[in-house]
């Protein structure tokens, strides 16, 4: 349909399996999971619900006929009970039992933690990819000198690698924080109508122990090593606020890698991959404009002002719930996930096909370094023999001429030739050009890569190649 608004982040940008994550089918199949984990739990802690009822329930997980339920929601106004009215018409034995002392958080609220789980896994999975292309990356370019840049401005150099690992560094931050928030999840469980279970209770004849041990047999049912021990008729609200900042944290280390990549492109040492009958622009035919990297960033410009909203959410809540919450989480713990899930595949797809320009990145470290080797040769010149005050005098003026050839009337730095024509240095044109060979001024930039590589990042690809079955693009 063209005559009505469609989400970019379905139609152009997310992956299909993160989109189908958030789907109404998923949402919904995940409702009848939950009711059947609710029934057996029941059935085994000692209420009447039969085999057949359980089994009929099963029968139907899957076939959910939502023209019963559409047709319901209009009647009654409430999508839960449409789908209790609707599972009910489809397992007549078993309709008495489905929802038995449930609220309709016990669904919604459940569901939205394992949806938002299984879409944490998606997101892992491709920040390990994202972590693995730039790793490779790193080690391919551990030892090309590149300028570094402060304030983006000229300064001491470093690697290719070296720089890349600071990208990759900001990614294993997040898959900590990611790794964190999913070893500590856990569902909001059968807590009932303001987290008393008093419903519950009531149904177990008072038996508090039967009632502790429901909430346990559902988690682990469902996959979940445990349940809140205390909600309102909801989950803490808290929990939205902290699974976006991780996904927020992702977004904001994605962004300065493509900020890095514009700015690298602009200087044409470094550009993202460009297809071979791409147009950069319509009407100057020679642009390359780094159009992914573009999009990367303003993609997570959105994640970090979505980020916003469960925070004002969590903190808004009244006591025991209020349903302002309802549209707002709709809108934007999906969104947050497509929106990153689209952020990653872009990242990865630039990382993977980064072009490296080093004739360019040569030239531009000739131009700057004359400057940045004046203290090695300064101190060469003064082992020789010269007196240092006088040397540091001389080389000052130097700089400062052959910056205003530079700047003023656009030649080229000629400090090396005129420190080499003045014998004070005792310094020929030779020895000073080896002085300035570039790796001369990395420092340990290539066997830090080597040892952030080994030592934080192998052990990560190694520990999850196997779970997320990534052995055929991970080289461990």
């Amino acid at each position: 349909m063209r005559d009505i608004y469609e989400n970019p982040l379905i139609t152009r940008y997310a992956s299909k399996e993160m989109a189908q994550n958030f789907s109404d089918d998923k949402k919904f199949r995940t409702w009848r999971k939950l009711w059947i984990a609710l029934a057996e739990a029941e059935k085994e802690l000692g209420l009447d619900i039969s085999d057949e009822q359980i089994a009929e329930m099963k029968a139907h997980q899957d076939d959910i006929n939502y023209d019963v339920a559409e047709a319901r929601e209009k009647e009654v106004r409430h999508d839960v009970m449409a789908h209790v009215y609707a599972y009910g018409v489809q397992c007549p034995t078993a309709k008495p039992i489905i929802h038995l002392g449930a609220t309709s958080c016990y669904v919604g609220d459940n569901t939205d933690i394992i949806l938002m789980r299984d879409g944490l896994d998606i997101i892992k999975c491709k920040l390990l990819n994202c972590i693995n292309v730039l790793s490779r990356f790193a080690l391919q370019y551990k030892d090309m000198p590149t300028l570094g840049f402060t304030h983006f401005q000229p300064a001491q150099p470093t690697t290719i690698g070296k720089r890349a690992c600071l990208w990759i560094q900001d990614l294993l931050m997040d898959l900590n924080q990611l790794d964190f928030i999913m070893d500590n999840l856990v569902l909001r469980g059968a807590k009932g109508t303001t987290g008393t279970q008093a419903s519950f209770l009531i149904l177990f004849d008072g038996d508090h122990e039967k009632v502790k041990a429901l909430d346990r047999l559902i988690a682990k049912k469902m996959g979940f090593k445990g349940a809140f021990a205390v909600t309102g008729q909801t989950y803490p609200r808290k929990l939205d606020s902290n699974v976006i900042n991780v996904l927020s944290g992702i977004a904001q280390s994605a962004y300065k890698f493509s900020n890095d990549i514009r700015l690298l492109q602009h200087l044409k040492e470094i550009e993202e991959p460009f297809e071979e009958k791409q147009i950069g622009s319509s009407a100057m035919a020679y642009k390359r404009n780094p159009m992914r990297s573009e999009r990367i960033g303003s993609l997570a410009r959105h994640v970090l002002t979505m980020a916003l909203d469960p925070a004002i959410t969590a903190s808004t809540q009244w006591l025991e719930r209020t349903l302002d919450d309802s549209a707002n989480r709709r809108i934007v713990i999906p969104q947050s996930f497509l929106a990153v899930d689209a952020i990653l595949l872009l990242y990865i797809n630039v990382a993977d096909g980064l072009v490296v320009y080093p004739a360019m990145i040569e030239r531009h470290l000739r131009e700057e370094l004359p400057f940045m080797a004046t203290e090695y040769i300064l101190m060469e010149a003064v082992k020789r023999g010269g007196d240092r005050q006088e040397l540091h005098e001389r080389i000052r003026r130097y700089s400062v001429e052959a910056g205003r050839h530079v700047k003023v009337e656009g030649k080229a730095n000629d400090l090396v030739n005129m420190i080499a024509s003045d014998p004070t240095f005792s310094l020929s044109r030779q020895e000073i050009d080896a002085i300035m060979d570039a790796n001369n001024f990395v420092g340990r930039a290539p066997q830090q890569v080597e040892e952030f590589i080994g030592e934080n990042v192998q052990p990560v690809l190694e520990k999850y190649a196997a779970i997320l079955g990534l052995k055929a693009e991970i080289e461990v």
